[in-house]
């Protein structure tokens, strides 16, 4: 079933870093909504879910003014100090909806020209590959997190059937690492993976950042309980999956490919270069 996609206009695109991002002076999320209706998102659990009609996945809104509004509040913003962006904390920016509205490319583009101290581009999708040129000229400001929480697509068909398969998101981050372009994989949420998983992803990047519900959802794992994923991990036989220790034996089998200073654990794999 395709979202309901709507346009609004906004009254501002960057939001003050806070709470898990707090590393960040802004967020930027180029969309509300998220047609990836990803199971497990923590977003479900907030105010802009919540007191929407439709179910989270269901519905997108275009801040079609946001490349405009970008280009006024990065030099506003630079007065007060560093600018370091996290695009985005509560939707996607390369959702199907951008193949056709060019919204985040719009940004990127805005970017060049007055470019943030840091960028940090949050995505599960390939189509971030498209971009490359952009995000050559931004280079060493830029960072892409492409989330591959499993290597298995019958998981992923579980918990996330609406998001892109995995191996197209192999070959994307594969192409970043090609063209230079400063990436990492994001195991965010952790799903059940195969032993082979490291290996995998040592073909593809040099950079992991390690997380989980019980780490990642802002919660303590509370809004994953309340969102049922337990339930959906026992009746799919996961049971043991669904463990706070579960990450630890994940992270002895990348140790195993990857070294020591490439494996980032849960906050710390999605914060700005200056606050390592």
């Amino acid at each position: 079933m395709k979202p309901s996609v709507q346009t609004r206009t906004s009254r501002s695109i960057l939001t003050k870093g806070s709470g898990f991002l707090h590393g960040y002076s802004h967020t930027l999320n180029p969309y509300a909504g998220c047609a990836f209706g990803c199971s497990y998102c923590y977003v479900r659990r907030m105010p802009i879910a919540l007191f929407r009609e439709e179910d989270w996945g269901e519905w997108v809104d275009i801040k079609e003014n946001a490349v405009e509004l970008v280009k006024k509040e990065i030099p506003k913003a630079r007065k007060k100090g560093k600018v370091s962006i996290f695009m985005s904390s509560s939707t996607d920016p390369y959702q199907p909806v951008e193949y056709n509205t060019g919204l985040t490319r719009g940004l990127l583009e805005a970017m060049v020209e007055e470019p943030p101290d840091f960028l940090f581009l949050q995505t599960r999708s390939p189509l971030v590959s498209r971009d490359i040129d952009l995000l050559k000229v931004l280079g060493s400001r830029v960072m892409v997190s492409l989330t591959i929480e499993t290597d298995l697509d019958s998981v992923r068909k579980i918990f996330a059937p609406s998001a892109p398969p995995i191996a197209a998101r192999l070959n994307a981050l594969k192409e970043l690492r090609r063209e230079g372009i400063p990436s990492q994989a994001a195991i965010a949420p952790l799903l059940p993976c195969s032993e082979e998983f490291p290996d995998k992803l040592s073909d593809v990047t040099n950079r992991i950042t390690l997380d989980d519900f019980f780490m990642g959802d802002g919660s303590g794992g509370n809004r994953t309980e309340q969102l049922g994923i337990r339930k959906l991990f026992e009746e799919n036989g996961l049971s043991d999956w669904y463990d706070r220790s579960t990450y630890l034996k994940i992270k002895k089998r990348l140790e195993k490919t990857f070294a020591d200073d490439a494996i980032y654990i849960s906050q710390k794999g999605f914060f700005p270069p200056d606050q390592l």
